[in-house]
């Protein structure tokens, strides 16, 4: 089963890097060359966006669990600033995505 896997992943990706080959471009519209390397480096940005918010929100939320174990009278308190602090993380994220959507075009 495992040699019927890779057998069909291996064609699978053959045909896959021979559809570029067919690609053809209108005759009146200019070839932008560096569109891949747009595209990589919009990836590699959000990328680094999304790990930064990642790490940001664990640390969050570990430092909310450890505050609530000390002190649970204050739980209700520091449950509602963690909550404010992941959606301010997120929508970081977000707008880093909306920026690369705007970049790549």
């Amino acid at each position: 089963m495992r040699r019927l896997n890779l057998v069909l992943f291996a064609i699978v990706t053959v045909l896959m890097t021979g559809m570029t080959a067919f690609a053809q471009t209108a005759a009146d519209h200019p070839v932008d060359n560096n569109a891949g390397l747009k595209a990589i480096a919009a990836g590699v940005g959000f990328a680094i966006a999304v790990v930064g918010g990642a790490l940001g929100q664990s640390r969050i939320g570990a430092a909310a669990c450890e505050g609530a174990a000390r002190n649970p009278g204050a739980a209700p308190k520091i449950q509602v600033m963690m909550i404010l602090g992941l959606a301010l993380i997120e929508s970081l994220v977000l707008f880093a995505l909306l920026v690369v959507f705007a970049k790549i075009n």
